[in-house]
């Protein structure tokens, strides 16, 4: 769940304007945009004319027909609390999906019978639970507000909410693949293979990097494995926009308001100064994206204490091929690009670097992960024998010998060694 630590923050001046949000910037692929685009320096498309959030949420209490205004022109459905309880069966304990910070999730449909011009196809609704407050009806705000204007292939869609009486929903298209979090930590079918991993890195780096390339730009500021979701293809969506904010603006140099996010994951600069760049989801992304070279998660007090902490024990490895072996996640069974594990590495330790200014743009991580999908020199093994070393009930090391050419690897992991 996400964790708030106040450190600071700016207020924004009071206004009674009622903004408006206008047609959704649209991305029919990662560098083409349907609707009226500016151009910055560095040949990335921008929107010119998304508002700001700041301009919404600093204007008082939005009514439904304030909100229904506000967001003319971006598709989104106005749906009824009586059109939703019919969509998911008076929201059935059949239909629950399971229940997140905001609330809980129910599967439902709908279609032209339930709206006229709305496409016959299934969808997730997601209830905020009032006990959340103002904070909860916030972050509903924030989702309405970032995915009713923002369409990309890698942002998953929202369809509709709903804004009546004491209820707020929202609806999204269904996603039957579930988190990252689940298919890499809980899964009962068996290990992702390298190249899904690498597919839903460079899909959720283009996701992040169209974000970063917004005018103002987006700042997702959760971004973890149980945040980004999949097809039945391992296409990714980044879902969960709550906690976006607007990047800055103009001369600014960073947009400071209070630290929230999930343990783990949050950027050093922004946990110790709350001040947030678009930098800190590219930290963010490199302890996705060593989750999913590690199959480790992110903080872990299970673990040994000196790898509790991921980041902090992996990164010095990071850069090392001849160590590598001790972070790859033992599952794999060495069935990955030797080069491509490098070439991921690499940009999971400048993901990581304690200075902002050394990391990487989400563009340039897009650029250098999209080649390690072409990268097939597989280690092909053979049979292996495992030697579990214990010591007082305790297992402290494992040892893996293959056949003859291929030698014996031990350390925590067990790896073996391209």
């Amino acid at each position: 769940s996400p964790v708030e630590i106040l450190v600071g923050g700016r207020g924004a001046p009071p206004t009674t304007t009622i903004p408006f949000v206008g047609g959704a910037r649209v991305a029919d692929d990662d560098d083409h945009c349907k609707r009226r685009i500016g151009r910055r320096g560095n040949g990335c498309p921008r929107s010119s004319s998304r508002m700001s959030f700041k301009s919404l949420s600093s204007s008082g209490t939005l009514s439904p027909e304030d909100l229904s205004i506000t967001l003319s022109g971006s598709n989104l459905h106005a749906f009824t609390y009586a059109e939703l309880r019919a969509a998911t069966g008076s929201f059935s304990r059949a239909n629950y999906l399971g229940c997140g910070g905001f609330g809980p999730v129910y599967k439902g449909a709908v279609d032209d019978k339930l709206r006229p011009g709305l496409d016959a196809q299934p969808v997730a609704v997601k209830y905020l639970d009032l006990d959340c407050g103002t904070q909860g009806h916030k972050e509903w705000l924030a989702e309405v507000f970032f995915l009713g204007q923002l369409r990309h292939k890698n942002l998953v869609k929202l369809i509709g909410y709903c804004y009546e009486d004491e209820h707020r929903m929202l609806v999204y298209e269904f996603m039957s693949g579930e988190s990252l979090e689940k298919h890499l930590f809980k899964s009962i079918n068996g290990s992702l293979p390298w190249m899904t991993r690498i597919k839903i890195a460079v899909g959720a780096a283009k996701g992040l990097a169209f974000l970063h390339d917004a005018d103002p730009p987006v700042i997702y500021r959760d971004f973890k494995a149980s945040n980004i979701l999949l097809d039945s293809d391992y296409n990714t969506k980044l879902s969960d926009f709550g906690l976006a904010q607007d990047g800055p603006q103009g001369d600014e140099t960073h947009v400071t308001t209070r630290v929230m996010g999930t343990h783990g994951y949050a950027a050093p600069e922004y946990i110790m100064t709350g001040h947030l760049t678009t930098k800190s989801d590219v930290y963010s992304f490199g302890v996705v994206l060593l989750e999913l070279i590690s199959g480790l998660r992110s903080v872990d007090r299970a673990r040994r204490p000196r790898e509790q902490n991921l980041v902090a024990w992996a990164r010095p490895y990071l850069k090392c091929s001849d160590r590598l072996y001790k972070v790859m996640d033992p599952s794999l069974e060495c069935q990955y690009s030797c080069k491509g594990a490098e070439a991921a590495s690499l940009v999971t330790y400048k993901c990581l670097s304690q200075n902002p200014k050394s990391r990487p743009t989400m563009r340039e991580v897009v650029k250098a992960l999209e080649p390690v999908l072409s990268m097939e020199d597989f280690f092909h093994v053979g049979p292996f024998v495992f030697t579990v070393i214990v010591e007082e009930d305790k297992v402290v090391d494992m040892k893996v010998k293959v056949e003859e050419n291929f030698g014996k690897v031990s350390g925590p992991h067990a790896h073996l060694s391209c």
